[in-house]
């Protein structure tokens, strides 16, 4: 019994953790970290980490491997987007210059590290110092502001980005609400048809008491969440391009051929190049991946700010890594999924906001940031020589 709680309170380790995060901060703000306007703000501000701890997780599956280029890329296809946007080329076609942008900042530096084998870390280093370069080649060293209406309240800039009340009229949106209940009915019904197609095919079941416990205490958490969001203003656009991402690449991950590839090259590449895989073909895609969603986070980071400027996405490669490892991707590769880094950035966000709401200077809530992805790492650490 003892040995069970033990493994329990491993794989859980770091979501036990983000809730006495939130409960010390609770009691610090009075109540305010939980307030629904700073639900909703701990979403928006948090979004680019969401999507890109998505693409980073792929890299680092791979074997511990990193993208530190993510942040200028942000920037560059950002200042892209608004340039276009100025010249008063709709904003679809800007969208997709974006999104392609993007994508061949990928295939370019997944060529490098996947068959010239240039290692990741000094591939992606030179890439963060020529597309921050090249940012500022785009905006010429200046801010360029965005005035389409569209694309603002599409991807989660200005006031009016929010998913209508199309059922009630009063201070609850009962739309958000239904979404909310829908969203849980999903969950349940995908956990249920996953058991029994895992019956069907003759696995080993989790228990059954165990998964109830989880399905019950996420539900309860989605449920909280969408009352707290239908009590301001509802859904806000970006959290449905994050919820996009985050099921898209839980699939990737947990049902695909090339998610079984990914771990297998973390877990063992000298093995899984013996078994006929072509692991250059797997580095290729994980670093094609990023660059799309280093454009997704270009397209919500210029939405949110409606303008583009050649500081943004300033340390956001590292967010994006601290919320992997934080939440439980190994620095040695083949081990992490996606409800980790969900739960990693939260932690990230959570912590930032609380102490901004406490006052705590900026230079300090750096140095907390710091500690915790330490702490992660050695957890991280001991555990393999455990295994071993």
């Amino acid at each position: 019994m003892s040995a069970k709680i033990t493994d329990v309170l491993k794989k859980y380790t770091m979501a036990i953790a983000l809730v006495i995060i939130v409960i010390f901060f609770q009691i610090n703000t009075s109540g305010a970290i939980l307030l629904p306007q700073n639900i909703n703000n701990l979403i928006s501000q948090n979004a680019y980490v969401f999507v890109l701890s998505a693409g980073m997780l792929l890299c680092i599956l791979t074997g511990g491997n990193i993208d530190l280029a993510v942040g200028s890329v942000v920037c560059f296809v950002g200042g892209i987007g608004a340039v276009v946007m100025q010249a008063n080329i709709p904003w679809i076609v800007a969208v997709i210059l974006m999104l392609v942008g993007g994508i061949l900042v990928g295939m370019w530096q997944g060529f490098w590290i996947a068959y010239i084998k240039v290692p990741p870390f000094i591939a992606t280093l030179a890439g963060m110092y020529a597309f921050r370069g090249l940012s500022n080649v785009v905006m010429q060293g200046y801010a360029i502001g965005i005035n389409n209406e569209t694309f603002l309240k599409v991807f989660g800039g200005g006031a009016d980005c929010y998913i209508p009340d199309f059922i009630g009229s009063g201070a609850m949106n009962i739309t958000c609400m239904v979404v909310g209940v829908i969203a849980v009915a999903l969950l349940i019904f995908s956990v249920f048809r996953s058991r029994a197609a895992a019956q069907k095919q003759g696995y080993e079941l989790a228990p059954l008491p165990g998964e109830l416990a989880k399905l019950v205490v996420i539900s309860a958490l989605v449920l909280w969440m969408f009352y707290k969001l239908a009590n301001y203003k509802g859904i806000p656009t970006v959290l449905i391009w994050v919820a996009i991402v985050l099921l898209a690449y839980t699939y990737i991950t947990g049902n695909t051929r090339m998610g079984r590839y990914l771990y297998a090259v973390g877990g063992n590449e000298k093995a899984t190049i013996l078994s006929g895989i072509d692991s250059r073909k797997v580095y290729f895609f994980a670093y094609v991946n990023m660059g799309l969603m280093a454009g997704l986070a270009g397209i919500l980071t210029v939405a949110r700010a409606t303008m583009a400027q050649p500081t943004f996405g300033n340390l956001y490669e590292m967010d994006a890594i601290a919320a992997c490892f934080i939440g439980g991707a190994s620095a040695y590769g083949g081990e992490g999924n996606v409800f980790g880094i969900i739960v990693g950035a939260l932690i990230m966000g959570v912590i930032n906001q609380g102490m901004s709401i406490m006052g705590v200077n900026a230079n300090y809530q750096t140095v907390v940031k710091g500690i915790v992805v330490l702490v992660a790492i050695i957890f991280d650490v001991l555990s393999n020589k455990k295994k071993k």
